[in-house]
């Protein structure tokens, strides 16, 4: 399946898609150096987004969550990539700032958890 999304920040990606139906907030929901979700009842709580390709469909809570995404990429723990349904401003910063491919417009309810993702431009390429 073939999607066509907004490029938030450029580049190419390829990896397994971890998802939240929820949206995530980077300080106080992900260690940034562990890349471990330690928000409490989030229902990826206790997962890793190392490497992975994080999948959600907005994020929340502070700004310091752009220095969160940050921590994230230059402690070697952060996410291949990151796909929304929309991006607001503390994620795009911080995919900015950490150099992480990201795109939004994306209907993420059509990708889950385990499905192999990889990002060409604005499409999002999802096989399961």
């Amino acid at each position: 399946m073939r999607m066509k999304g907004r490029i938030i920040n450029e580049g190419n990606a390829e990896g397994e898609a971890v998802v939240s139906r929820e949206p995530i907030g980077f300080y106080g929901g992900i260690d940034a150096k562990t890349g471990i979700v330690i928000e409490k009842g989030h229902e990826l709580e206790g997962k890793s987004v190392k490497d992975k390709i994080l999948v959600f469909p907005r994020g929340k809570g502070s700004t310091v969550g752009s220095y969160v995404i940050y921590g994230l990429k230059k402690n070697g723990v952060a996410p291949k990539a990151i796909i929304n349904e929309e991006t607001e401003t503390i994620v795009a910063t911080g995919v900015i700032l950490a150099n992480i491919p990201c795109i939004d417009g994306i209907d993420v309810s059509k990708i889950k958890t385990g499905d192999k993702i990889k990002i060409e431009g604005d499409e999002v390429i999802v096989n399961e």
